[in-house]
């Protein structure tokens, strides 16, 4: 009889002890469900346009001779006169820039000596085997132009000082910061009047802010037509765009709802 007493008691604390673990379990899922629900998000983007002030060319310089020191040589007299003529249109220093330096030797691939047939060459070369005959030497540079007037003018001197290969010519705005700052402010507000109207429209109070993130922050660049190696613009000079540039900013407000 009081072993039978004692294990109602135990098996009727045990029970109570589940029960227990099981309420404190749901109770504790049903706060964080409360905690993690009543929130909103509200998406904002702002665009700001700007007309493009600086032009960016990248070209470089391609030298060939039959040792590397030759390539080099002739590379960085090309290279200076290319800085000079730049100095000469007021473009400063730290305008221009080196984005690229390398040197390549260049081959040349034997014909095969058909089998049993005498070489017309001393020393012979094994079929397919390259030989080195040069050597080529490539630096690239960009260069900021921030008189647009003056961008026709540039490409012509360019190719003249010695730039034979001319890849890219784009156009950007100077004051990107401010205009990223401009147009954040503007997502800002956007996900703020989204959030006055589902305040209104469902009658709900919102509360602090809890989160804020921001993403998908990206200038969209005029491009000008792709250049020729010669520097020009497809049968016709280089000109300056009449596009804008447009910069986006995407941002994300997260409220409490009380």
């Amino acid at each position: 009889m009081n072993n039978n007493y004692k294990y109602l008691i135990w098996s009727g604390t045990t029970v109570m002890l589940i029960l227990a673990i099981f309420l404190l379990a749901s109770t504790n899922r049903v706060l964080n469900t409360a905690t993690t629900t009543n929130t909103v998000s509200f998406n904002g983007e702002g665009k700001v346009f700007a007309v493009p002030d600086i032009a960016a060319v990248s070209f470089s310089i391609v030298t060939e001779a039959k040792t590397s020191k030759e390539a080099q040589d002739q590379n960085s007299e090309k290279s200076k006169k290319v800085v000079e003529f730049l100095e000469s249109q007021n473009i400063e220093d730290k305008d221009v820039k080196t984005t690229g330096y390398s040197i390549y030797p260049q081959y040349s691939y034997p014909r095969p000596i058909p089998l049993g047939a005498e070489s017309t060459t001393y020393p012979d070369y094994y079929p397919s085997t390259p030989k080195i005959t040069g050597y080529q030497v490539s630096q690239s540079f960009e260069v900021k132009v921030r008189d647009l007037e003056k961008i026709s003018a540039v490409l012509d001197g360019l190719v003249t000082a010695g730039a034979n290969n001319i890849q890219n010519l784009g156009f950007q705005v100077d004051n990107e910061d401010e205009l990223k700052e401009e147009a954040r402010a503007k997502a800002i507000e956007n996900a703020k009047e989204k959030a006055a109207m589902l305040k209104k429209q469902l009658g709900i109070r919102l509360g602090k802010i809890v989160n804020y993130s921001e993403g998908g922050y990206y200038p969209v660049y005029f491009k000008a037509e792709a250049l020729d190696s010669r520097g020009g613009v497809g049968g016709g000079g280089p000109s300056v765009p009449t596009g804008e540039n447009e910069i986006v900013v995407n941002i994300t407000i997260t409220y409490q709802i009380k």
